[in-house]
C-alpha cells in the first residue's frame, strides 16, 4: 500500500502564535493530502496548460481530440466457460462425414468377425490332428490345414472346400515313409450342429507319398550302403559290405516298380562286390556270375611265375580254361614256354573267366597262392542272389480303406527320394 506523501501545512499568517487553539480543529488535518486529489486537480484543469500538451506537442494534442471523437466499442460478450483446460477439443473423427464413419465401421467389424474365424479354425485343426492321431495309432499328431474362407460359413454348410493332411514317419514294412501329405477336396461333413462330427465323406482325393534316401540309407544300408537317385525309376547303392571279416565294396541297382494297384516293389540287379583289387563277386546263376578275377589281377598273374604255375598246377583248372595238357606240361618245365603262355592276351581272358568258388572248396591251396582267403569263398558261396537282394530290396503297400479306393498313380525317383503319387474315390471316415 502506497504511504501518502507528507506535505507540510502552509503558514498562517492570520492566526497569532500565542493564540490558544481551537479545539474543534483536527491538529493533523493540515499535515496529510490525499494524493488523488493531485491528479483530479490536473485532469480537471484545460489540458492546454498541462505539462503533457508541452512535453508531446501538437501530436499529442490531435490523438485526444480524435479519442474524444470516436466513442470505444464495447466488446462482444461471449459465455463464460467453465471447463477445466480451457475449450472443449473436437473428437478425432467429428468432422468426417457419415459414409466415411461407417465404412470405419464396418471394417472394423469385419476384422472381428475375420479373426474370431481364424480362431475357430485353428481350434478344429488340432481338435482334427488330435482325432487322426488316435484313430491311426500315429506316435506324432499330423499336420492339419482346412481350406477355404470363410471357415464358420462352411462348418454352417457342413462341407469344407478342403483339408490338407500331412503325416510324417508312418511305417511301412521294412522301411519308414518320410511323409504322407494328401489333400481331400469338397469334404461333406455329417454332424448334429456345430461341435458333434460323427463323420465325413470325401469324394476325392490327391497326395504323395515320399521314401526317403536318408531313410533307406539308415534302414537298409545300415549306415554302410548308401542309396541315389540314378533316371526316372532307378535307384543306386553302393558302399561297403562286411563278410567273414572283409570289408567287401557294394554295387547294386534297383529298378522301382508299381505292384498291383496299391503297392511298390523293387527288382534287384547289376549286384557286385569288390575283393579289393583280386577278384569280383556277382551273385547269380549266369556264366558271368560268380568269382572271377579282376583284368588287373589276370595281368598280374601273367607277370608272376609262381602264381601261374598254381594256377596250371591243378587239371580241373587246365580244363576249365581250355589250354591243352601238352602245352600246360612244357610251361611247367619252361619259364620261357610259361612266359609265352601267360603273356599272350587269350591265356588273360581265359583267367578272368574262371569261377573260382567252383574251386574253392577243392583247391584252397592254390586259391591262397592267389591273395584269396578260403573262408571268404565259403562265405561268399552262401551269399546268394535272392540273399543279397533281400538285404537291398524295398517294398510296401497302401492299407485298404474299408469303404472307397485308394490306388497309386505314378512312381518316380527324385533327388531326395522314391515319390509315389497316390489319388482315391468314395471314401468314408467315422461312421457318417
Amino acid at each position: 500500500m502506497r504511504n501518502p506523501h507528507r506535505i507540510d501545512a502552509p503558514h498562517r499568517s492570520d492566526v497569532p502564535s500565542d493564540a490558544p487553539p481551537d479545539p474543534h480543529e483536527n491538529p493533523h488535518e493540515n499535515l496529510y493530502e490525499n494524493p488523488y486529489d493531485e491528479l483530479g486537480a490536473l485532469d480537471d484543469g484545460p489540458l492546454e496548460d498541462s505539462p503533457l500538451e508541452e512535453f508531446f506537442g501538437e501530436a499529442a494534442a490531435e490523438q485526444r481530440a480524435e479519442r474524444k471523437a470516436e466513442p470505444e466499442a464495447e466488446p462482444e460478450w461471449t459465455p463464460p466457460v467453465h471447463r477445466r483446460g480451457g475449450r472443449r477439443k473436437r473428437g478425432r473423427f467429428a468432422g468426417l462425414p457419415l459414409a466415411v464413419k461407417a465404412v470405419v465401421g464396418l471394417v472394423v467389424l469385419a476384422s472381428f468377425l475375420a479373426l474370431a474365424d481364424r480362431w475357430a479354425l485353428l481350434y478344429a485343426e488340432r481338435r482334427a490332428a488330435d482325432t487322426l492321431k488316435d484313430r491311426l495309432n500315429l506316435a506324432a499328431a499330423p499336420e492339419v490345414e482346412i481350406g477355404g474362407f470363410p471357415f464358420l460359413t462352411q462348418l454352417v454348410d457342413k462341407r469344407l472346400d478342403s483339408v490338407r493332411l500331412t503325416v510324417p514317419d508312418v511305417a511301412a514294412d521294412r522301411v519308414s515313409l518320410a511323409k504322407v501329405a494328401a489333400t481331400a477336396h469338397d469334404i461333406r461333413l455329417e454332424a448334429d450342429g456345430l461341435t458333434s462330427l460323427r463323420g465325413a465323406r470325401v469324394p476325392r482325393l490327391d497326395g504323395d507319398v515320399l521314401l526317403s534316401f536318408a531313410d533307406l540309407n539308415r534302414e537298409l544300408g545300415a549306415s554302410q550302403v548308401t542309396f541315389t537317385g540314378d533316371g526316372r525309376d532307378r535307384v543306386r547303392a553302393h558302399g561297403t559290405l562286411p563278410v567273414a571279416g572283409h570289408d567287401l565294396r557294394l554295387r547294386a541297382e534297383a529298378t522301382i516298380q508299381r505292384q498291383g494297384a496299391r503297392g511298390i516293389a523293387t527288382e534287384i540287379g547289376g549286384m557286385r562286390l569288390d575283393i579289393g583289387d583280386l577278384a569280383t563277386y556277382r551273385p547269380g546263376t549266369r556264366a558271368s556270375d560268380g568269382l572271377h578275377l579282376t583284368p588287373k589281377a589276370s595281368a598280374d598273374l601273367a607277370r608272376e611265375t609262381r602264381k601261374a604255375k598254381a594256377l596250371l598246377s591243378v587239371p580241373a583248372i587246365v580244363r576249365r580254361m581250355g589250354v591243352p595238357e601238352t602245352t600246360v606240361r612244357e610251361a611247367l618245365s619252361d619259364d620261357g614256354k610259361l612266359a609265352e603262355l601267360t603273356g599272350s592276351p587269350r591265356f588273360a581272358r581265359q583267367a578272368q573267366d574262371l569261377n573260382l568258388i567252383d574251386l574253392a572248396l577243392d583247391n584252397p591251396e592254390v586259391l591262397r597262392g592267389l591273395g584269396l582267403d578260403p573262408d571268404l569263398l565259403d562265405a561268399l558261396s552262401r551269399l546268394t542272389h535272392p540273399v543279397l537282394a533281400e538285404r537291398l530290396s524295398l517294398s510296401f503297400e497302401l492299407p485298404e480303406p474299408e469303404r472307397g479306393d485308394v490306388r497309386l498313380r505314378d512312381v518316380r525317383v527324385e533327388d531326395d527320394g522314391i515319390r509315389v503319387r497316390l489319388t482315391g474315390s468314395g471314401l468314408t471316415v467315422g461312421s457318417p
